[in-house]
């Protein structure tokens, strides 16, 4: 007896009943078929039959396609490219069909993929079927080589560095920006953002930044923001970014709220920011930051579990910053260069701490935004360099959600003439 896995109507259940011993060999037993039958055929030659046709088929193919050469250049020789043969990965943007304003935790649509029209393949992206190469099984062979070729090259492209992907460890794609100041914008883009600017709530698409610059500025740490009268060797503490480029810089910290929506906006809107991560908040998360960095924009460091660092020794805030670098070079694929302390506490150690942990800048802030309002550290507007702060927060924290929070920012600076730009590239 023994037993065996038997689903009743509603696909549950185990039952027993009476195994047979197995024959020699491992074969299993069956009955015989009736011998005054000669037209009967029980299952040893129904399986001889099988492997006949099965041998003839493969024979028909591998004969059809050494035997016969490929005619009108198809299928190609190996190492010979032909588009009838290429396959392109696309990484079209996925269709949002939620407003801004729907409730956090709607579930992300389905990408608008075009369809495979009469005679494409979706695998190939070409013909789905060679040209007619004469009668028999050699169109069948060539098909299949078309379609392996197809799959090898799916396989390298999608395996080829730099070829950033939702989740994966790419580098992050380029961002919109003009290739010279006062060149005109390509019509379809500027078309793809204007739509994209009235989705998200917004008047007017947010101003492109001018390329980056080909030296980053001098930085030079303010007196207010010294800690000792010598601070070489140590990393500048800055709240702006030395410049006249028309740019400020958007900066959110912690990762505690992670909105699929705010992916979808930044990605859409061609808006990077720098994200400064604490461990505690993101351990589970790291897709979420793998994706934002293959958008376009950087990951950096906001120490393991958010303490106020100038409470803590050497040691501690040492273990808390490097500690912190080593999570992310392993779930990001880069080593930080910048550190923004919780709280904006800081101290000697501190900044003794980062430097052995490979920091080269501390960015403080200019200014705050919230889903209503923004706050500024000096007079009541953004000024060029300015580096903006806020939060991964959500409905429970604040009224209001990210991709308010992100409009905010955008009518704000695009108001004042100003576009956002990446850190990354002025520090």
């Amino acid at each position: 007896m023994g037993f065996v896995r038997k689903d009743d109507k509603n696909g549950r259940g185990w039952t027993t009943r009476a195994r047979a011993a197995p024959e020699p060999h491992g074969r299993p037993p069956h009955r015989q078929p009736h011998r005054h039958n000669p037209h009967r055929k029980g299952p040893r030659r129904r399986a001889r039959t099988s492997g006949v046709v099965l041998g003839l088929a493969l024979a028909g193919i591998v004969s059809g396609a050494c035997a016969q050469p490929p005619e009108d250049g198809w299928p190609p020789a190996p190492g010979v490219r032909d588009d009838r043969a290429s396959a392109s990965v696309t990484d079209s943007p996925a269709s949002v069909t939620d407003h801004p304003a729907s409730a956090p935790g709607s579930s992300a649509p389905a990408s608008d993929a075009p369809a495979s029209g009469p005679g494409r393949s979706a695998l190939s992206g070409g013909d789905a079927e060679p040209p007619a190469r004469g009668d028999g099984v050699a169109p069948l062979a060539g098909t299949a080589l078309a379609l392996a070729e197809s799959a090898e090259r799916i396989r390298k492209e999608a395996a080829a560095p730099g070829k950033g992907t939702a989740g994966g460890r790419g580098t992050p794609k380029g961002r919109g920006t003009r290739a010279a100041p006062g060149d005109p914008e390509d019509p379809a883009d500027r078309e793809r953002r204007r739509a994209a600017a009235e989705k998200w709530g917004l008047a007017e698409p947010p101003l492109l930044p001018p390329p980056p610059p080909r030296t980053k500025p001098e930085l030079h740490t303010p007196p207010g923001f010294r800690r000792g009268s010598d601070m070489t060797g140590l990393p500048h503490v800055i709240a702006r970014v030395p410049t006249d480029d028309p740019v400020v810089f958007l900066t959110i910290d912690d990762g505690d709220h992670k909105d699929p929506r705010l992916l979808r906006m930044l990605d859409e809107l061609d808006v990077p920011v720098s994200a400064f991560l604490s461990h505690y908040l993101i351990r589970d998360g790291y897709d979420y930051f793998r994706t934002l960095r293959a958008q376009g924009s950087r990951v950096q460091n906001h120490t393991l579990d958010h303490p106020y660092l100038t409470s803590l020794s050497y040691a501690g805030q040492r273990e808390q910053i490097c500690g912190q670098q080593r999570h992310l070079e392993r779930e990001i694929g880069e080593r930080p260069r910048l550190l923004r302390p919780p709280y904006g506490a800081y101290d000697r150690d501190t900044l003794r701490a980062a430097t052995a942990c490979g920091i080269d800048v501390v960015p403080l802030w200019a200014a705050e935004a919230f889903p209503g309002r923004m706050e500024f550290r000096d007079g009541k507007r953004l000024r060029p360099g300015d580096i903006v702060l806020t939060h991964f927060r959500g409905p429970r924290d604040w009224d209001g959600t990210m991709p308010d929070v992100v409009r905010r920012v955008l009518r704000t600076a695009t108001g004042q003439g100003l576009a956002v730009a990446l850190l990354e590239d002025y520090v």
